[in-house]
């Protein structure tokens, strides 16, 4: 029989991992918070953001937390999806031989993977990783591998645009969140960045870390209680398709941005996949805060890291999308009444 899931024992486990996270990097509660809400949600991450600002950082310290097995590897331009599965080499009898590759080193142990610089994958290597989002499996050697406890993390460099690929519509509808990461602009916490020797070591910044402190082969049953013990009344379910609605026919409900013809705006997003992922989040938000109810401010807190990377422009307005993109789901929050 399986033990019951404490729900008050894990969210001091959750506060905890938020924590430990924000001693590692600095100046970021808010992706923090996202990424804490995303991992007891039970989905994947999608970090972009410049060069140096703590991206992997963050990332690796959030799986040394989780325990388990661990696996990386660096998007390249002649990465292949074979390269996820196994190595070719020539053995001792010089014979050529394979042995697994880093999704299944650790079987169904695998905690987390990450993809470091997805964006600089070809296509090909992403839609194998498609299938591992969203089926936690691969097909390999003859046999089909399942990772039931696996969280993707994946870090994208949108200073660099050379030798990269955008990421499919379809790939990036996988991820749970997108956190955009950012240099904290607080003169004090550059200071300690710049001044502080303890952040000069990442490698014993985050090997300093509590390994499993919150058991990655327990989310599982923990996240399912999650949603199950947080409520949502009516008014909040009227409330929260509405806002669906809006994000899909902005022109319906009378949403106007500068400049912009909003009946070619749209291209598609907003899927039932998505929100439903959103309301995922905002329970788990509402679990961390300590209720077990929603409210309107769990689904506005996570709104952008959710839905944001899931609207998708046409056109002219696509090269524009960084700009677009926020002033739309601003305004469909302005718009919606909220109960």
């Amino acid at each position: 029989m399986q033990n019951k899931i404490e729900l008050p024992v894990w969210r001091e486990r959750a506060i905890a991992f938020e924590q430990a996270l924000q001693t590692v990097v600095v100046g970021m509660p808010e992706q923090v918070r996202a990424l804490t809400i995303a991992i007891f949600s039970r989905g994947h991450v999608l970090l972009e953001g410049d060069v140096g600002v703590g991206k992997t950082t963050l990332l690796r310290a959030a799986a040394q937390l989780l325990g388990g097995g661990y696996q990386r590897i660096e998007g390249a331009i002649d990465l292949m999806p074979s390269d996820f599965l196994y190595h070719a080499y020539i053995n001792e009898q010089g014979q050529a031989a394979v042995k697994p590759g880093p999704l299944l080193q650790h079987d169904e142990a695998l905690a987390v993977f990450f993809f470091n610089e997805i964006n600089r994958a070809r296509p090909q290597a992403h839609a194998l990783f498609l299938r591992l989002m969203a089926e936690r499996s691969v097909n390999a050697f003859n046999r089909e591998y399942h990772f039931p406890h696996l969280t993707v993390f994946a870090d994208r460099n949108r200073l660099e645009r050379e030798e990269t690929f955008e990421i499919p519509a379809a790939a990036r509808d996988r991820f749970l969140m997108e956190i955009s990461v950012k240099a904290p602009e607080s003169r004090e916490l550059q200071r300690s960045l710049m001044f502080d020797t303890r952040f000069y070591d990442v490698d014993a910044l985050v090997n300093a870390l509590p390994s499993g402190l919150t058991p990655y082969d327990q989310l599982n049953a923990v996240a399912a209680a999650v949603q199950a013990s947080v409520r949502a009344e009516d008014s909040l379910q009227e409330y929260a398709v509405n806002l669906w609605r809006a994000l899909k026919d902005p022109v319906a409900f009378g949403i106007q941005l500068e400049d912009v013809d909003m009946s070619r705006l749209l291209a598609g997003g907003a899927s039932p996949r998505g929100m439903a992922m959103l309301m995922r989040s905002a329970r788990t938000r509402a679990w961390l805060e300590g209720r077990d109810y929603l409210t309107p401010d769990d689904i506005r807190a996570i709104w952008p890291v959710v839905v944001g990377h899931r609207v998708f422009l046409n056109g002219a307005y696509a090269m524009q999308r960084e700009r677009l993109a926020p002033q739309l789901l601003q305004a469909v929050l302005d718009k919606v009444s909220a109960p």
